[in-house]
C-alpha cells in the first residue's frame, strides 16, 4: 500500500512538473511568436537607421534609432554608475564585515527587499530627487532612476558570486600578510567573469524597463547629445506606437518590440556564456 501510494504521488508530481514546463514554454513561444509574426513585416532598415520624421506616429517616415541609442545610453550609463557603487558595497559586506554578523545579514535583507520593489517606485523616488536637485526630465534623470533600480541587482548578484569563492582563498591571502583591500583585489580577479555576467544582467534589466524612465528620461524624437536633454527609450517608443489608432504605427510597435527582444536575447546569450565560463573556472 505504501509503495503504491508513493508511486501515485510521484506520478502526480511528475504530471504537474511537465504541465508547468509546457505552460511556461508555450507562453514563451506564444509571446515571441506574436512579436515576430506581427513585427517582421514592419521591420525595415529605416526602422533601425533613422530617427522619427515629422508625423512618424501617424504613419509617416522615420524609425526608432533615437530610442535604440537612448536605451543604450540610459542602460549603459546606469550600469557603469551602478557598478561603481555596487562593487565597494559587495566588497565591504563580504570582506570587511564578519560573515553572519547582524549588520551583514541586515544589509543583505535590505537589498533583497529593494530587489523586489516595483520599478515605478524607483521612478517616483528618482523623480522626487530630480525635483529637489532642479533636474528636468532628461538622459541624466533616466540614468539616475535606472541606477537606483539596478544597484540591488548588482549587489545581490555580486554577493552570490563572491560566495562561490572558497573561503580558503581569503584566509590564505590574510595569512600571508595581505590587507583586506589586497585580499579583495584577489577575490575580484577570481570573480571577474561573474562580474561581467552581473553587468550584462543589469544592463538587460535597464534597457527593457519602462516604468522607471516614464517620468525621468522624458521623450524626444532626436538623439540626445548632452546629458541634460530628453532621451527616448525603446519601451516608451513601443508604448507610444501601440497607443496610436493607426494599424501601421501599431505594426511598427511590434517591430520595435522585436528589436528590443533581439537586444535582450544577445545579452542573455552572452550572460549564459560568461556564467558557464565562470563555472568551469571555479
Amino acid at each position: 500500500m505504501g509503495i503504491k501510494k508513493r508511486k501515485t504521488e510521484e506520478t502526480i508530481v511528475k504530471i504537474l512538473m511537465i504541465s508547468a514546463c509546457v505552460i511556461v514554454g508555450s507562453s514563451l513561444f506564444l509571446i515571441v511568436g506574436t512579436i515576430v509574426v506581427k513585427g517582421i513585416p514592419y521591420l525595415t532598415w529605416d526602422m533601425v537607421s533613422k530617427a522619427p520624421q515629422g508625423g512618424f506616429y501617424i504613419g509617416k517616415e522615420g524609425g526608432v534609432l533615437n530610442a535604440i541609442i537612448g536605451s543604450l545610453y540610459v542602460a549603459g550609463g546606469a550600469t557603469v554608475l551602478g557598478l561603481i557603487i555596487s562593487i565597494p558595497i559587495s566588497v565591504y559586506l563580504n570582506i570587511y564585515l564578519k560573515s553572519g554578523s547582524l549588520l551583514s545579514k541586515s544589509a543583505k535583507l535590505a537589498y533583497d527587499v529593494l530587489f523586489g520593489i516595483p520599478s515605478i517606485v524607483y521612478g517616483a523616488f528618482a523623480f522626487s530627487i530630480m525635483i529637489w536637485l532642479g533636474v528636468r526630465a532628461s538622459l541624466l534623470g533616466g540614468v539616475i532612476a535606472v541606477t537606483l533600480l539596478i544597484i540591488p541587482i548588482l549587489v545581490r548578484t555580486l554577493d552570490e558570486v563572491i560566495a562561490t569563492v572558497p573561503r580558503e582563498l581569503k584566509h590564505a591571502a590574510l595569512s600571508l600578510g595581505a590587507t583586506r583591500w589586497e585580499t579583495a583585489k584577489v577575490i575580484l580577479r577570481q570573480i571577474k567573469p561573474g562580474i561581467y555576467t552581473a553587468v550584462l544582467l543589469s544592463f538587460g534589466r535597464g534597457v527593457g524597463d519602462v516604468a522607471s524612465v516614464l517620468f525621468t528620461a522624458g521623450f524626444s524624437d532626436n538623439i540626445p547629445i548632452y546629458i541634460d536633454e530628453p532621451a527616448a527609450t525603446l519601451p516608451l517608443a513601443i508604448f507610444f506606437q501601440l497607443s496610436s489608432p493607426i494599424p501601421e504605427v501599431q505594426g511598427r510597435a511590434y517591430a520595435s518590440a522585436l528589436i528590443l527582444t533581439l537586444i535582450i536575447l544577445v545579452i542573455v546569450i552572452v550572460s549564459h556564456f560568461l556564467a558557464t565560463k565562470h563555472k568551469h573556472k571555479l
